[in-house]
């Protein structure tokens, strides 16, 4: 285990089901053998969480990476303590948005220091995040902003699709509106090397469109398949890379789910998050691509409406764990 990577673990919104996911994954033996988790949070929550699951785990408050132990049955954690005893579950507070940016702040000053090897994030509340003052539309952006990117793509991973978005967080209209042939060659540029980085030596990308059928020759829309995605796809083959499209976003879907697509290229938010979440949200994992550290997140909310009942499932953090322990480099210390 000495050789298995560091993860800081964020414990996400503290109202929400953050900690639970946490202490679920955490308390499972086998996630120890893929990493060493570091959690980012609030020790006492973290107890809370363990006893509204009746896990048999020790959360043992820690000073640094260096000071952690690690192991199953135990959950080291840097606590920040910044939440208040009295912190009701399920209910917006922008005192737990202040502290779910802290955690991140904390993990990524971390992982730039070479001090863990991955990120893996709970999750957090948009909301309460603006209520505390920082206006981030997700962990993607705040990552990018932490870590001095000017720019990166969301992945979702699950075993049968992969897809990364060329806009994620944006209404629909700006969405439309910034798609443009430079920005979708390099959302796949960087989908391409994280799948080869994944072990796929040629990728082949499917590309959707923007308009049902996309666009069926300028049927539907104003032409925005041949003017801001065909342009791209052209480049990238001469590259060398195999982006196929546009492409109905309909059938690529079902295409890629047969294996006829190493990933799908998404142009906004729930054109890729749909289908993946169709499979289900235990078998999605959120991984910010074009960052100087590997991050993963859980492909699901806050979920307030169930956040201190015990019953959150924590699969989908035990997945998140797995691919960032699977493309984390292996710590030497």
């Amino acid at each position: 285990m000495s050789s298995s990577p560091v993860i800081a673990v964020t414990m996400g919104d503290a109202a929400g089901v953050g900690p639970e996911v946490v202490v679920g994954a955490l308390a499972d033996a086998a996630v120890h053998e893929l990493c060493r988790p570091l959690v980012i949070g609030d020790a006492r929550r973290l107890r809370e969480a363990a006893r509204l699951r009746g896990a048999a785990v020790e959360v043992v408050a820690v000073g640094s990476a260096a000071e952690a132990r690690f192991g199953p049955g135990r959950i080291d954690v840097i606590d920040l303590g910044l939440l208040p005893e009295d912190l009701p579950w399920g209910e917006l507070s922008a005192a737990a948005g202040e502290a779910a940016y802290q955690y991140v702040r904390v993990a990524a000053e971390l992982a730039i220091a070479g001090e863990v090897r991955a990120i893996c994030t709970a999750p957090l509340n948009k909301e309460a995040l603006h209520a505390a003052g920082h206006l981030f539309p997700g962990h993607t952006e705040l990552l990018a902003a932490l870590t001095g990117t000017e720019e990166v793509s969301m992945m979702l991973s699950t075993p049968k699709l992969k897809v990364i978005h060329v806009t994620t967080h944006i209404g629909l209209l700006d969405a439309i509106a910034r798609i443009e042939p430079g920005l979708v060659a390099r959302t796949v540029r960087r989908g391409h090397e994280a799948i080869r980085a994944a072990g796929v030596d040629a990728p082949v990308i499917g590309v959707c469109g923007i308009n049902p059928h996309a666009g069926e020759n300028g049927l539907f829309g104003a032409g925005e398949e041949e003017e801001k995605i065909v342009p791209a796809l052209e480049l990238l083959r001469a590259e060398g890379i195999d982006a196929r499209g546009p492409l109905p976003a309909d059938t690529a879907f079902f295409l890629a789910g047969r294996g006829d697509y190493d990933l799908i290229v998404a142009m906004y938010h729930d054109q890729g998050h749909a289908p993946v979440k169709v499979l289900g949200i235990e078998a999605g994992v959120n991984i910010t691509v074009g960052l100087p550290v590997i991050r993963t997140s859980v492909d699901h909310g806050t979920a307030f409406d169930i956040a201190g009942t015990g019953a959150a499932e924590a699969g989908s953090m035990i997945e998140a764990l797995r691919q960032a322990a699977d493309l984390a480099p292996v710590s030497v210390s």
